[in-house]
This record gives structure tokens, C-alpha cells and sequence, in this order.
């Protein structure tokens, strides 16, 4: 059917299969290496094809990123910014570290068209498929310090919350537009944890909102004006938008809709939204094997792996908390530097100073106690999700292997895609759905990362993006799979991935079907649930 050359088909895997089985033969021996020939149904032909994949972790290259030497003696911040939404001068948007742009903790490199690696015109672009992280916030309340020296404010912008009868079900009343207003009262005798002033912690700044809306902007600039795939205006028969229960994505998504399709005042965009229990994009939903193997390894754990960077940074943790008031019993801080990590680079890029002792001004945290912490956050994420062997991809697999299920069904969908673009689908969007957009978290983004295995791994800083392309080949109509991380082609340690740029689509499906099936039919027992 469409043009297939089943014997070509066939050869392609054969061949894939030897390389892939070399590849993992030259490996270090303490790597386990498990092959699985999964049979992967082609929506293009009746036959099973099957594709023999690696379903095995392998390690991420060694860096600075990842040494406990390089983070604890080092100095800097292996060249990543924390300073601002904007790069300095002379600093370009796709840098030379591989197979990602400048890393800028604040706003991280997403695609734009300025640096956009174009797709000759032998293939056409029919899905694509947007994750991305949040952009940046006030911190949590709970990373906030018991006293902080300043207030922060947030006055130039508003925080909408009402309900409003939709026109489409005959409403004769309508909403005032509502916003929160944050105040304290002279009354109340008792301080608010952290900081003073007009803000939620945590709430997307003016700043963020900026950079989502430039997001969006940027979206819209490669696949409407650029490739001419996305509509001009919003249509919900092609484009839908998806959001967690955490109030911040529908922050971030109101600019980001507003930046791709907002040229008409007050247009309405809804928010897919699954219930909170069982939500897969936050992820929300219970995994309680993933989260009995993340407790072995991860954080909180006795693991000799984990403990080691928290031991070599006894001294820093000791300055930090004389300065802040942070007790050295306070479990949310010591466990690892989450907590210490979201205050000081909220501060940092959102031009505020590092904070100060609130009995002694003039002991403050200096920007070298800030720059090992920011070492020490890097190190941690690719130890968590990439360093601590086969256990990750585990963890990640379980925790995120009903959303990987679903972008492995979209993409299946497109595929299938026939003329009755109307047709439902169960999911609140029609088969026609050409763009979906997510948005997510940080441990959203470092999932997907863990499970693609890449190369290189970071801790995934505001606005971090990850884009899922479909093209389909004019000569024959195969399908192939393209994948940007930052704007860039990503690059697995994977064999069977390796550099994910047009790639056969049914080895990505059979990947991802081997190690959570087929609408994530594995999850309830991989999860014991």
C-alpha cells in the first residue's frame, strides 16, 4: 500500500538490528545489554514488522556535568547562565555544546527560526508534538528561607481565577475578569513564611510570562511562517493545548497561546486537562514499584551514588544554612539541593541579590556558594536520571510511560489519519489534531530525557523544550520521527536511537512499545498496581 517496498522495509531492519547488536558488543562489560524483538504493527500494511531494539540503559558520556570531582572543586558554572532571561552580548543562541543551545537556566533555548535545522523538501511535515517546561517563577514557598531581607513583588501582572458559562450553551450571564490580589493585614499578627510583598510562590513573573508569550511567538514563526504547517488562526480541529493541575502551566499557556494565535482580543483557547490522580503529563498518577526504586537510588536514599555529593558538600551546606537560618535537621533542604537550587536561581533571574543573614548584613551568600550549588543541582539531575544505571530508565519508564504512550498513539493517529478529520477520539481532540502543545515541569522534561536516554544530561532549566516531528517521505510515504531537544537534534546513547534526526518511526514505536507496550498496557503491572 502508499508505495511500500516490504523487502527494503525488511533489509533496513536487518541491518539496523546487526549494527545495534555490534554497537552493544563493544561495551563496556558491566553494562547489561538485553536485546527484545518487538513486533510493531506498521499502520502502513497489514504485516508485523519485526524490529529488533535495544531496550537497555546506556550510560551518558562523561563530562563535568557529571563528575563529582569537577563539581566540587570546580569553579563557575560549566558555561550555563543563571543571570537572565537574555544572553549576553556576543553569546550565540545555538552554541557549540552539542546537540543543545546555550544553556540559560532562565530561559532555555527553544525552537526559533533564526536557527531552525531545515528538512530538505523530499519530506512533508504532518505532526508535530510540543513538551515544554514552565517558564520562570517566584520559588516555592517551601524552598523560601524562615526570614527573608526583601520583599518581592508582583504588580505588573494579575493572576485570573473565575468560571465563565461558555456562549456555546446559550449563556445570557458573563464573568467579570477576576484576579488574585495578594495583601496582608495589619490584624493578622502572624508573618508569612519567606518573602513579603504581592506574590503567590510560586507564580510565573511578569518576565515569565514574557518569555512564554515569545515562546509561543517563536513556535508560530517556524511551523506557520516558516513551513506554512500551523493554521494562520486557532482552529480546535488541528491544534489542541494541554496543561497539569499546577496552576502555573495555565499561567505559561495563556501567553504562549496568546504569542501563536492571539492577533484577536479575548479569543478563548480551552486547556486539556486530565484529573489530577491520574494525570500522566505532571505526572500525577501512582507508581508505587517507580517510586520503591527511585527511594533505593534517588533522593533520600543511603545509596553510596547519592550521598557522595552530599557528603563532599558538608562545608557548603554549612555556610549556607548559618547564613539563612535554615536548620541543619530541616530534612526538605539537606536531602539533596532542590530546595537551595530554586531560591538562589529565582533571585539570579529575576536580578535580585543572593540573600544576606537577616541579624548580620554583611554575611551573605556569595556568587561562588551560588555557582557550586547550581554544579551540585546539574550533577544531581544526570545522576537521578541518567548516571545511576538501568534503575533510571526504570524509574522514568514507570513514572512517565503512560505519556510516552500516548505521543507513541498521536503519532499512530497521524499516521492513520483519514478524510473525516471530525472523527472523536476519547481524549477531548479530534483524529485531524495536526499540533499538540504540553505544559509541563522540569521532572516533565527529565522523563522524556531519562527514556530517550540522551546523551548529555542537564537539569531541564525554565522554558526547556522538547519537540516530537513527523514527517513523511514523498517517494515512498514512509514515516519518520525527528526529535529537537532545545531547538537542536537530539542524541540518544542508545543504539537503537542514537541521533534522532529522521528516523524510522516504527523503531521509535517499537522502543517505546517494548518497554511500556501499546497504550501503556505494562504500566498497572509494572507499577504493581
Amino acid at each position: 500500500m502508499n508505495g511500500i517496498f516490504p523487502s527494503r522495509i525488511s533489509f533496513l531492519w536487518l541491518l539496523a538490528a546487526i549494527l545495534a547488536g555490534y554497537y552493544a558488543s563493544q561495551r563496556l562489560p558491566d553494562y547489561v545489554t538485553s536485546f527484545f524483538t518487538v513486533s510493531s504493527l506498521s499502520v502502513m500494511q497489514a504485516a508485523n514488522i519485526d524490529v529488533a531494539v535495544d531496550l537497555s540503559w546506556h550510560a551518558p558520556i562523561s563530562s563535568n556535568i557529571n563528575s563529582l570531582s569537577a563539581t566540587v572543586n570546580g569553579t563557575g558554572t560549566h558555561g550555563f547562565i543563571f543571570d537572565s532571561s537574555s544572553l549576553p552580548e556576543g553569546i550565540p543562541y545555538a552554541s557549540s555544546w552539542v546537540y543543545l543551545g546555550t544553556y540559560n537556566w532562565c530561559n532555555m533555548p527553544h525552537v526559533r527560526r533564526a536557527e531552525y535545522p531545515t528538512v530538505n523538501s523530499s519530506y512533508v511535515l504532518e505532526y508535530v508534538e510540543v513538551i515544554h517546561r514552565h517558564h520562570k517563577r517566584t520559588p516555592y514557598a517551601a524552598n523560601t528561607f524562615p526570614v527573608e531581607t526583601y520583599p518581592w513583588y508582583c504588580d505588573d501582572e494579575a493572576l485570573f481565577y473565575y468560571g465563565a458559562p461558555l456562549p456555546t450553551h446559550g449563556a445570557n450571564n458573563h464573568s467579570a475578569n477576576t484576579y488574585w490580589s495578594v495583601y496582608t493585614s495589619s490584624a493578622n499578627p502572624l508573618p508569612p513564611r519567606g518573602f513579603n510583598g504581592t506574590c503567590q510562590f510560586p507564580q510565573i513573573t511578569r518576565g515569565g510570562l514574557d518569555d512564554s508569550w515569545q515562546h509561543g511567538h517563536d513556535l508560530y514563526g517556524v511551523y506557520h511562517d516558516l513551513l506554512g504547517f500551523l493554521p494562520e488562526r486557532y482552529d480546535p480541529n488541528l491544534v489542541s493545548f494541554r496543561v497539569t493541575n499546577n496552576v502555573i502551566t495555565s499561567q505559561v499557556a495563556g501567553m504562549v497561546t496568546s504569542g501563536m494565535f492571539g492577533g484577536e482580543a479575548h479569543q478563548e483557547f480551552p486547556l486539556l486537562i486530565q484529573p489530577a490522580s491520574i494525570d500522566s503529563l505532571e505526572p500525577g498518577y501512582t507508581c508505587p514499584a517507580a517510586k520503591h526504586n527511585f527511594s533505593a537510588y534517588g533522593v533520600g536514599s543511603s545509596d553510596a551514588g547519592w550521598t557522595s555529593h552530599l557528603k563532599a558538600a558538608a562545608d557548603l551546606y554549612a555556610n549556607l544554612d548559618t547564613i539563612n537560618g535554615i536548620p541543619p535537621t530541616d530534612a526538605g533542604f539537606h536531602m539533596s539541593f532542590d530546595h537551595y537550587f530554586d531560591n538562589l536561581s529565582a533571585r539570579l533571574c529575576h536580578a535580585k541579590p543572593l540573600p544576606c543573614n537577616a541579624s548580620n548584613p554583611a554575611l551573605c551568600v556569595t556568587r561562588a556558594m551560588a555557582d557550586e550549588v547550581f554544579r551540585l543541582g546539574q550533577y544531581e539531575y544526570s545522576y537521578l536520571y541518567r548516571d545511576a544505571g538501568a534503575r533510571t530508565l526504570e524509574y522514568s519508564a514507570g513514572s512517565y510511560g503512560i505519556w510516552v504512550a500516548e505521543l507513541a498513539q498521536h503519532l499512530r493517529r497521524a499516521m492513520q489519519a483519514t478524510d473525516d478529520d471530525s472523527a472523536r477520539t476519547g481524549d477531548g481532540t479530534s483524529s485531524g489534531i495536526r499540533y499538540r502543545h504540553n505544559v509541563a515541569h522540569d521532572g516533565s522534561i527529565s522523563h522524556v530525557l531519562s527514556i530517550l536516554q540522551v546523551e548529555r544530561m542537564v537539569w531541564p532549566g525554565m522554558g526547556s523544550e522538547v519537540v516530537f516531528e513527523l514527517y513523511r517521505r514523498k517517494v515512498d510515504h514512509q514515516y519518520y520521527i525527528r526529535v529537537l531537544w532545545g531547538g537542536q537534534v537530539l542524541k540518544s546513547s542508545n543504539p537503537t536511537l542514537g541521533v534522532l534526526d529522521m528516523l524510522p518511526v516504527e523503531i521509535l514505536f517499537a522502543y517505546l512499545d517494548g518497554l511500556v507496550s501499546r497504550r501503556a498496557k505494562k504500566i498497572p503491572s509494572m507499577c504493581n498496581l
